[in-house]
């Protein structure tokens, strides 16, 4: 990769920094990853940097010893680095499991806020880790939740939303982008809208930060999560909370942990400190893609939210094109259609959502991974974006999920095989 700020990416640069994809290569069939939006692979730093902190630095947190003040050390920076990634003070910043893990734990802390009749928004969107907390919270406190409805191309209806919003909202609870269908959404309106109400707005980044920058300020967000294996880390939950609203809440955690900086009110019990540095790693590797393959461009203690915004120019041009191309070509291919935004709209992610109408998913997914092509199929945990759609719950859509690290020529052999799978369907049914 060439010095300075890329224009474009160089996909053998990035496809040489991923074990997985080397592996892949030299596969028979080649195996081909468009299954990003289920987890992404990762970066041999990544894997180097687990290692590592196992065999020099493992050890529990608060110690009077030197691994155990490098533990320290690592969660610190990672708070930093985690800061640079969301736009957010580090100060606000929360790991756990996982996404949804971490999402139970902060609902439940503002459920205790609550008062019985107080009412949540949620919508039709999204993932149920910002779905089903909220209705179980509900179900303890008597609170109300209401659902926000669709656009015929699958975005939040922002209508609906004023008309359901009210001196009662406390939360409006959303996805910046779907993790099923792909949708961007309209996320600082829907903050705009939710503030205006006297309402936190609460967005779920997991589908949405392995393609876009995530900037808390920009998009006007009080409560982030995300989740690391998303966007080329380890299995790890990430959450920023608005640090005052963070003091503000009664965490529920065991009596002598401490309450504030440098540990964090929502962090229960002990860290997989293993995967925090895989995590620091995956963050230097998206800090490489905005500064020309510096793979020590965070570390050396650079303008870290340029180099990121920079990654991120990159990933979404290069997406893109492949986005494009996948849409095209699936226009052109009998028996499925996507279902959302335009292929090649700026208000969408490259994450497809596709009706079957010749097989069902599972079985279309399951000739595409004989050759070589793992993609998803189900409802991915998107329960009312599929009933929205009239589809069966449990069969749901195929999923082909794009990453930067695809390339045309993986677009190109998908479609050839998807062809040829679905003219063979047909051919089948009409004898």
């Amino acid at each position: 990769m060439a010095e300075g700020r890329p224009t474009s990416l160089d996909t053998d640069w990035v496809r040489a920094q991923f074990p997985a994809l080397r592996a892949a290569a030299s596969a028979s069939p080649q195996r081909i990853f468009l299954d990003a939006p289920g987890g992404t692979q990762v970066p041999e730093g990544v894997v180097a940097a687990m290692r590592t902190y196992l065999v020099e630095s493992n050890s529990n947190i608060d110690g009077a010893y030197e691994p155990s003040r490098r533990t320290d050390e690592l969660i610190a920076e990672a708070r930093r680095y985690a800061g640079a990634f969301v736009g957010g003070d580090p100060d606000g910043i929360a790991f756990g499991q996982n996404m949804t893990t971490l999402n139970f734990n902060l609902v439940r802390a503002v459920g205790r806020t609550l008062s019985p009749g107080d009412e949540i928004l949620t919508t039709a969107l999204d993932h149920e880790g910002n779905v089903s907390p909220w209705l179980l919270m509900a179900e303890d406190r008597g609170l109300v939740v209401r659902e926000v409805g669709l656009t015929e191309q699958l975005d939040v209806d922002l209508e609906d939303l004023r008309r359901k919003l009210s001196d009662r909202t406390r939360v409006v609870a959303f996805c910046l982008a779907s993790n099923a269908v792909g949708t961007v959404t309209r996320a600082r309106e829907i903050a705009d809208l939710a503030h205006a109400a006297g309402a936190l707005a609460w967005g779920d980044a997991v589908a949405y930060a392995p393609h876009r920058r995530v900037d808390v300020r920009s998009l006007g967000l009080d409560v982030v999560l995300c989740s690391p294996y998303k966007f080329f880390g380890p299995h790890l939950g990430m959450a920023w909370i608005r640090p005052d609203l963070a003091s503000s809440l009664p965490a529920e955690r065991v009596r002598p942990a401490a309450e504030v900086p440098p540990g964090h009110r929502f962090e229960t019990g002990t860290l997989s400190h293993e995967a925090i540095a895989g995590f620091v790693a995956a963050l230097d590797y998206l800090a490489a893609l905005g500064s020309g393959g510096d793979l020590a461009a965070l570390g050396s203690g650079g303008d870290r939210a340029a180099r990121l915004r920079a990654a991120y120019d990159v990933i979404q041009r290069h997406e893109s094109g492949l986005a494009g191309a996948l849409g095209a070509g699936i226009a052109g291919i009998a028996g499925v259609r996507p279902v959302g935004m335009p292929a090649d709209s700026a208000a969408r992610v490259p994450t497809f959502g596709l009706v079957c109408e010749r097989m069902a998913p599972r079985r279309l997914a399951e000739a595409l991974g004989d050759a070589g092509i793992y993609v998803w199929d189900g409802n991915f945990y998107a329960k009312r974006v599929v009933e929205t759609l009239g589809l069966d719950l449990d069969e749901g859509l195929l999923r082909i999920g794009i990453a930067h690290y695809n390339t045309q020529a993986e677009i190109d052999r998908l479609l050839d095989v998807l062809g040829r799978v679905l003219r063979a369907a047909a051919s089948q049914d009409e004898r």
